[in-house]
């Protein structure tokens, strides 16, 4: 089958732990044949490239979603008017939408008038990509006056909830500008029977932006659409936005939520990569009989040597490892081990990774600072030079080339984290054989089971009883170390997720009709060219069958400037690269 591969940020740009698993999964399923549709963050990831393509990547058309855009187009009176009340009708759906809760109204509205704004929100949305296509885009009419009008009438009108009701001009304009970024992807030239219209299965790598060339594609083409979400976009709002206004935080998570709840009310069905986030789903309205849990591939071979070598691992050392940033909560880890050294005074802890951003590297600093400050260098001997029981370290030098070296090097791995997705860098300690203690946060639980102890957030006094339970009892941590890595071996490498997405494929394709007929090199009917599981109309049965030659069209359509198609013959490591394949 042709899938429609959907992302934002990621593959099939060098960046991130997404673009790896898509990575994986094209190339686990080399049987089919995939076509990219990506989204770009920022002009550092364009500048980067995009990583080697394997032969089953069909075509890769990609659109930024960083940079300013002009579109130069001018409407009519008509389509003013279209717009106008398009945008107006959107914009209520906001205002009217709770704060605390995107699937309700404020005060807890009754649940007809909560499904009758998510049909007014979903008939704006569509009733704007309509425009867009007829008028080949929408970008200028988004950040236009009348955007902004149409915006503060909304949150003035009666029935507004108060958050909106308080917006000021500066908070419109913030909005309005966010909201044109995020609704970017409707004036993109993809939803044409020749391009996502030709797909058999769209599928998300994501929620809110990237999903939504899956709606249009629904939309339009009536082709279905998969999600995969491993981290909730709602959720990451709320994380990312919180010093923003009120107003500004209200519109954006009601917009956000109204979303998410349209993309899975129209998703054949949605994979949520944990319990965490399948709970996030169904409080944004998910239907339960749609979701199926598929955790995330991960490789374990990197990990292997330190997995069947746990005895060389240092007894009396913990290791952290990940980004340093706030939410890692490095200082109740270092109060904890202030405790832990009082109860077991040769034990040492290596923190191992680098600054997340400016504020990582701020927060490094200050953790070095009250390392230094709670334990002074310490010497073996008189004319032993002393050293700290507390290292920073990254990966990459001589003592710890890899992160499969850094987990092998203590025999207990410790998170501290007070928010967390799910846990990866977990589940690689899972790989190495080694006993963990974390905090209860995110997916942590669910993705350890019971082989390894769980204590509250922000309580270095627990975390500390627990890591010195385990650097007692070496017997406990080797029964631990082996259980947690028999489950990861079990549920997270890729070889399961490869699986489980392959079974999806041909779930979703075996309920859905066929929508066109497939013609071989001669121009004759192929009536095995879709899977066999699918129901395949022919001439003779359907005359309303859309025709397509196999694999779809070899060249680009015209369309708005800042949208590229490319034919990926090459691995892509520049711009210069990048742009020399375009079409």
């Amino acid at each position: 089958m042709r899938i429609g591969l959907l992302t934002e940020g990621g593959y099939p740009y060098v960046s991130g732990e997404a673009g790896l698993w898509c990575d994986r999964l094209v190339r686990g399923l080399e049987q089919h044949e995939f076509d990219l549709y990506a989204l770009s963050r920022s002009e550092s990831e364009e500048t980067e490239g995009w990583v080697p393509l394997p032969p089953q990547v069909g075509r890769v058309r990609t659109a930024p979603l960083w940079e300013s855009v002009d579109d130069h187009i001018v409407y009519g009176r008509r389509a003013r008017r279209r717009f106008a009340e398009c945008y107006g009708e959107l914009a209520t759906a906001l205002c009217t939408a709770g704060p605390g809760n995107p699937s309700a109204g404020p005060e807890g509205e009754p649940e007809g008038q909560s499904a009758l704004e998510a049909d007014r929100f979903a008939s704006a949305l569509y009733g704007l990509a309509e425009l867009a296509r007829d008028e080949g885009g929408l970008p200028t009419a988004l950040r236009s006056e009348t955007a902004v009008r149409a915006l503060e009438r909304a949150c003035r009108a009666p029935g507004a909830h108060r958050s909106a009701r308080e917006a000021r001009v500066p908070d419109l304009l913030t909005v309005t500008a966010r909201l044109e970024r995020a609704l970017r992807p409707l004036s993109l030239d993809w939803y044409e029977d020749d391009d996502l219209g030709s797909v058999d299965l769209c599928h998300a790598a994501s929620g809110g932006t990237a999903a939504l060339p899956g709606l249009l594609a629904r939309h339009f083409c009536d082709v279905p659409l998969l999600v995969t979400e491993y981290g909730v976009r709602l959720r990451t709002h709320y994380l990312t936005e919180p010093d923003s206004s009120p107003a500004i935080r209200s519109l954006l998570a009601a917009f956000h939520g109204r979303l998410a709840a349209e993309t899975y009310r129209r998703a054949a069905v949605i994979t949520p990569g944990n319990t965490h986030a399948r709970r996030w789903q169904e409080r944004c309205g998910a239907d339960r009989a749609k979701l199926r849990t598929v955790h995330p591939g991960m490789d374990a071979a990197p990990f292997a040597e330190a997995g069947e070598s746990p005895e060389c691992a240092d007894p009396q050392t913990l290791v952290w490892v990940g980004r340093v940033e706030p939410a890692k909560d490095l200082v109740s880890l270092l109060h904890a081990f202030a405790e832990i050294r009082r109860a077991e005074p040769g034990s040492r802890l290596r923190i191992v990774g680098g600054p997340s951003g400016p504020e990582g590297a701020a927060y490094l600093i200050h953790c070095k600072a009250l390392a230094a400050q709670l334990f002074p260098d310490e010497a073996d001997g008189p004319h032993a030079v002393g050293r700290n029981p507390v290292s920073f370290e990254e990966t990459g030098g001589p003592e710890l080339p890899s992160r499969a070296d850094a987990y092998a090097s203590g025999a207990l791995v410790v998170l501290s984290s007070v928010v967390e997705g799910f846990p990866a860098g977990l589940v690689e300690a899972m790989f190495c054989g080694r006993a963990t203690v974390s905090t209860d946060v995110g997916a942590v639980v669910e993705a350890i089971g019971g082989t390894g102890l769980v204590v509250p957030p922000r309580n270095p006094r627990a975390l500390a009883e627990a890591c010195v339970a385990l650097l007692r009892d070496p017997d406990r941590r080797a029964r631990l170390g082996a259980a947690a890595r028999a489950r990861a071996l079990e549920l997270f490498t890729v070889e399961q997720n490869i699986t489980a997405f392959h079974g999806i494929y041909l779930e979703i394709l075996s309920r859905t009709p066929a929508r066109r007929v497939l013609l071989d090199d001669t121009g004759e009917p192929l009536p095995f060219g879709v899977p066999a599981e699918a129901h395949v109309p022919g001439r003779w049965s359907d005359p309303t069958a859309r025709v397509a030659a196999r694999g779809g069209p070899g060249t680009a359509r015209s369309g708005p400037g800042w949208a590229v198609e490319a034919e990926p013959a090459r691995p892509k490591t520049s711009v210069a690269a990048s742009e020399g394949a375009a079409r």
